[in-house]
């Protein structure tokens, strides 16, 4: 047998046994694994989730199993202390020798701990393994039961806002202190940077840019830092996550060519200066650059397990190091070259400082090629994106449709079909796996579905970012064979939304478990429940309180849960307009059950910190004084938003105000796939933004403009002119008919703009269906939403006078005690929940 030695344990050593042992001829070679830690392989770059409840074997790359059955051997707690080269044999500290054929190095990397005077001291740790995360826990535990609070990050970048979550959820408050002046310097512009900053310090996370540390405070254990001129920064605790360092120790002693700073020197072949020994991952300094990336780990692994077995494959002379993550909640990405400026080349940026959104991608001056880019806030464009990047493909004639979407409706995605893309396309980078091969898999049957193409091809196993774009590929192959494509809602019924909707009102099914004993196997699970009770709701017009125990949560209790178990309480306030009476009842509300109060972006007032147990009261005065059911908590109407209109301002063209209350009351309760939000505006200046709305109308010269299908959120778009110059009654009858259309075909969650987007025909198709009436379907639909208008009741109202209805609104089963778990603390001459500990 042929032996081959894996120094190194960690995400790219177990990669390269996977490797070796997927590929041809592996037979005649015999794999030997040594690693220092106590354990096997686990997933580094999802560590931050062991402060979250994983364990160590929740974070395995394999079973204990795996190993044996493929024939390696697994040393761990065993350090290598020296190479013989000559003899071709390495030595462990527990003064055994083994021989080798071939030498793997994959030692990876440890943290880079910068020069500063007290860093040995108690308290001050790095975030690279396992052992370290037991250790910051046990220390924080400690420091808190003393009374300690702050804790520190030292470095800006990925790994260091990754700790600064951990310590947050730790229950300490962290400060991020970052050298350079902007957070991940190597990703983020200034825009961006001051983008995430902003998000992450509404989470109560402290930025500090710009700070040399001078020295670490305090005489045994860290009290603090001391930056320039003599500023402090008072922490208990000092986590540094300022980078890495090559684990290149074992190849200096062996006489390897190494970096002058660090790294064991390779070729495109993963050959160190020795043809016998390899290095891979953050150890292999490769075209002078190490790679701290997953992705690029991994091609070298596979690069060297081919080598080994006499392959031709080598590595490319350019690495790429697009990023895709959601660190502290924020969703983060940056592609190609995201800082180019120069006369040849134009950045498009998109900032919304009210949605935490900054886009921004760099094209030529001939709006012909995307050379990279950044997201901050929503990253979902990012595959397509990329794709367009990475394989040169056409832009469309406006490039900033890349980020703000079509403005008109005309066209879809930006990246057109999945299918278009070039076979040698890398769909998910860090298994490598291209387009080709992921399509090949299902056209050859080697794989009938997605979970079979996963599993095959291991696309999607790594980050996770591709998973939307991989699914899209297996659809679209499967409707290229032939196959039958649904969007079925879960694994306890074969339907999509829109075939159960017809099943229950063709059958006339009033409960779930007539559904799911007709049409369903198993008991249903926390996705088709509430599913199907919001069908009942569409055709039947059922409140939340008939369908209870298939509620989730926030329907169930009619209110919003907020971070510590408490909920918030929105009366309707149809079109922003309200009393001076009805302002005073809800302060008078606020300041009887000591709830904190804040005016939304919806021109109404949240109520937040309600117990459970308090709500039947809240609202009991709140109806008595005319007030109903905003329905914050449902899938159904919001609010619909509108400027003053033409009653007090002299732009306005029409009453704007008066027609918002219309539309809120007509539609108002009326539940649907997803939340619907409205807007109308007097005029073109548009004070109401209607057209970030799912329906929006605007006043012009004739009439009204009716848009549709426009959301604001995480993923903005704008919506798209329905009809333009028509009155008030052809708005009603084209909004009933859009609505109920909307609420009959559109799958789970999915909101009006995704539901036009992915319609066949899309914005055209819809004109016929709902202008024309091309399906000949519009007076059913107007008679659908007429009985759901005429069927309206408010839900607390009914909660009020059936009283049980009441019983579910204690938080013990057994007590009307309150949770005295609940426990706030002062903000602004408020209230805000307590931190969790």
């Amino acid at each position: 047998m042929i032996r081959v030695i894996v120094v190194g344990n960690g995400m790219v050593g177990y990669k390269f046994c996977e490797k070796f042992i997927a590929k041809s001829g592996q037979e005649k070679y015999q794999i030997t694994v040594f690693g220092e830690e106590p354990r096997r392989a686990y997933d580094r770059v999802h560590l931050s989730e062991y402060f979250g409840g994983k364990t160590a074997d929740d974070l395995s790359l394999s079973t204990s199993e795996w190993y044996a059955e493929n024939n390696i051997t697994l040393n761990t707690s065993e350090l290598i202390t020296d190479i013989n080269r000559e003899e071709k044999t390495i030595h462990t500290h527990l003064e055994k020798t083994h021989t080798y054929d071939y030498l793997v190095l994959a030692t990876g990397s440890s943290a880079f701990v910068p020069p500063i005077d007290g860093v040995e001291k108690e308290g001050v740790f790095v975030y690279r393994t396992i052992e370290d995360l037991d250790a910051i826990m046990a220390y924080a535990k400690k420091i808190k039961q003393k009374g300690a609070t702050e804790a520190a990050v030292l470095g800006g970048g990925l790994l260091g806002l990754e700790a600064a979550k951990a310590v947050r959820d730790l229950g300490l408050n962290p400060h991020v202190v970052e050298f350079a002046p902007r957070l991940m310097p190597r990703q983020l512009d200034k825009g961006a940077s001051d983008m995430l900053q902003s998000k992450i310090e509404e989470l109560n996370i402290g930025i500090h840019l710009n700070k040399a540390t001078q020295y670490i405070d305090g005489k045994e254990r860290i009290t603090g830092m001391m930056f320039a001129e003599d500023e402090l920064l008072k922490v208990d605790m000092l986590v540094i996550s300022a980078g890495i360092k090559p684990r290149d120790e074992l190849a200096r002693v062996s006489g390897l060519e190494v970096g002058l700073r660090g790294g064991v020197v390779v070729n495109n072949q993963m050959q160190t200066s020795d043809p016998s020994i390899f290095a891979i991952g953050e150890v292999a300094l490769y075209n002078q650059n190490i790679y701290g990336l997953v992705a690029p780990g991994y091609e070298m692994a596979d690069v060297a397990a081919e080598q080994i077995l006499n392959g031709s494959k080598t590595m490319r002379e350019t690495i790429d190091m697009s990023t895709q993550l959601k660190l502290i909640g924020v969703e983060v990405a940056s592609f190609g070259d995201p800082f180019v400026e120069n006369d040849a080349v134009t950045a498009i940026i998109y900032e919304n400082k009210l949605s935490g959104i900054y886009k921004r991608i760099n094209v030529t001056k001939d709006s012909k090629t995307l050379l990279g880019g950044i997201l901050v806030g929503d990253s979902s464009d990012y595959n397509s994106l990329f794709q367009i990047y990475s394989n040169a493909m056409a832009l469309p004639k406006n490039p900033e449709d890349l980020i703000l979407g079509s403005r008109d409706g005309s066209e879809g995605s930006s990246l057109g079909s999945v299918l278009d893309l070039p076979d040698t396309a890398v769909i998910c980078s860090c298994e490598n796996v291209t387009k080709g091969s992921i399509c090949c898999s299902l056209l050859d049957e080697t794989c009938s579905n997605f979970s079979d193409v996963v599993k095959h091809t291991k696309a999607t196993s790594g980050c996770g970012g591709c998973k939307p774009m991989v699914s899209d590929l297996v659809k679209a192959t499967q409707k290229s064979l032939g196959k039958e494509v649904k969007d079925v809602i879960c694994e306890h019924f074969s339907y999509t939304r829109q075939e159960l909707f017809d099943l229950v009102k063709i059958n006339k099914y009033e409960n779930f478990y007539e559904v799911i004993d007709h049409h369903g196997k198993g008991d249903g699970c926390e996705v088709c429940k509430p599913v199907i009770a919001s069908i009942f709701s569409s055709i039947y017009n059922d409140t939340a309180n008939k369908h209870v125990t298939t509620q989730d949560t926030n329907d169930r209790f009619l209110a919003n849960i907020q971070r510590n178990g408490t909920y918030s309480v929105v009366p309707r306030v149809a079109g922003g307009e309200i009393t001076a009476e009805k302002l005073i009842v809800i302060g008078e509300v606020a300041k009887q059950f000591d709830l904190y109060t804040k005016i939304t972006g919806a021109q109404r007032v949240d109520l937040f910190g309600a117990h459970l147990s308090d709500l039947p009261k809240i609202w009991k005065i709140l109806i008595d004084n005319g007030f109903e059911s905003g329905h914050a908590y449902g899938k159904s109407l919001r609010a619909v938003k509108s400027c003053v209109g033409n009653a007090w301002c002299r732009y306005g063209m029409d009453d704007s105000a008066g027609f918002a209350i219309e539309l809120e009351n007509r539609y108002k309760g009326i539940r649907s796939p997803h939340k619907l939000k409205g807007g109308v505006s007097a005029c073109i200046r548009e004070c109401a933004e209607a057209r970030g709305k799912d329906f929006g109308l605007i006043a012009v010269e004739g009439g009204w403009n009716l848009y549709i299908a426009g959301n604001g959120g995480a993923n903005p778009k704008h919506a798209v002119l329905l009809a333009e110059k028509i009155d008030k009654e052809t708005v009603i009858k084209y909004m009933d008919r859009y609505l109920m259309y909307y609420i009959r075909t559109a799958g789970p969650l999915v909101r009006t703009a995704t539901w036009l987007e992915k319609l066949d025909g899309g914005l055209e198709y819809l004109k016929e269906v709902i202008i024309e009436d091309s399906l000949g379907i519009c007076e059913t639909l107007e008679a659908e939403m007429q009985t759901l208008v005429n069927t309206f009741e408010c839900e607390w109202k009914q909660v009020l006078e059936k009283p049980r209805l009441l019983k579910r609104f204690n938080h013990f089963v057994n007590s009307e005690e309150k949770d005295d778990n609940v426990v706030f603390v002062p903000l602004r001459d408020q209230k805000a929940p307590k931190a969790w500990s």
